[in-house]
């Protein structure tokens, strides 16, 4: 299988991005990790905060890219559209990035959230463009006392030590960082992803005309620790890297399956 890397971050182009937003606290401490590694940053990222927006790419309405200073670009959509419009716009006639780097979310990206994170859709898309990606998330307890400081003190080595060793092409590398100040991170978990249970966090309200709407609420709520996984590395002040695959294909129901249709059959009507 063809392979990332090693990559040569010092002075490399890096790209990033984010789903909190163009002026989310995240993505400042994810450019100052950036600019621990290299002078050659550029920044692409939604122009309003964009949580929960998976994978998802605008395709029935135009979209508008602001350039907000040099080398630093918001645009009106999902994660997805910023790192398309960064690579085959901004940077169409320039260089492309050696690394796409995504980040840092207000909050975890464990287990199953994976499939719902606009985190890890930019660094989805990257990774589909043929750029090296890793998302960085933070998880956190009590939103008045986000530990940013635990990214940015263990991200550019982190990152350092990551390209070193390079990954498959069709991998991402997931990273969530614990809910503890930077002295207090134990060190650093490869893990599988983990698997919480499905919450029941939807509230109804009434609004001023008697008419029903709905709020969702996290919809996540924490699963058992399993020895290996995401969530049990970060619950133990560990810093959990996790590659995730592009490829959803289940080998042995694949397998199974092939097996069960091996010999030709009519379909009934």
């Amino acid at each position: 299988m063809t392979k990332f890397g090693p990559i040569a971050v010092e002075n490399a182009r890096l790209l990033l991005s984010n789903d909190d937003g163009i002026a989310a606290p995240g993505l400042k401490v994810l450019e100052r990790i950036a600019r621990a590694l290299s002078k050659d940053v550029w920044i692409a990222a939604p122009e309003t905060e964009q949580s929960g927006a998976g994978h998802s790419l605008s395709l029935r309405r135009p979209l508008r890219l602001r350039r907000l200073g040099p080398r630093r670009f918001a645009i009106d959509g999902t994660p997805t559209d910023a790192v398309l419009l960064a690579v085959h716009e901004v940077l169409k006639k320039k260089q492309r990035p050696a690394l796409m780097l995504s980040g840092v979310n207000r909050g975890s990206n464990l287990g199953e959230d994976v499939t719902y994170s606009g985190t890890i859709a930019a660094a989805m898309e990257a990774t589909l463009l043929g750029i090296p990606a890793i998302a960085f998330s933070l998880s956190f307890n009590d939103p008045t006392s986000i530990q940013w400081k635990t990214a940015e003190a263990h991200g550019p080595d982190l990152i350092r030590r990551l390209t070193r060793v390079g990954w498959p092409e069709d991998v991402l590398i997931n990273v969530n960082f614990p809910d503890c100040p930077p002295d207090q991170v134990r060190g650093v978990r490869i893990t599988r992803q983990g698997k919480r249970k499905l919450g029941d966090q939807v509230g109804q309200r009434v609004d001023m005309r008697g008419e029903h709407y709905y709020w969702i609420g996290p919809m996540r709520q924490d699963g058992s620790q399993v020895p290996g996984s995401d969530l049990a590395a970060v619950l133990e002040n560990f810093i959990s890297v996790t590659p995730l695959s592009l490829d959803l294909t289940h080998d042995p129901t694949l397998r199974a399956l092939a097996g069960a249709f091996s010999t030709p059959q009519l379909l009934k009507a």
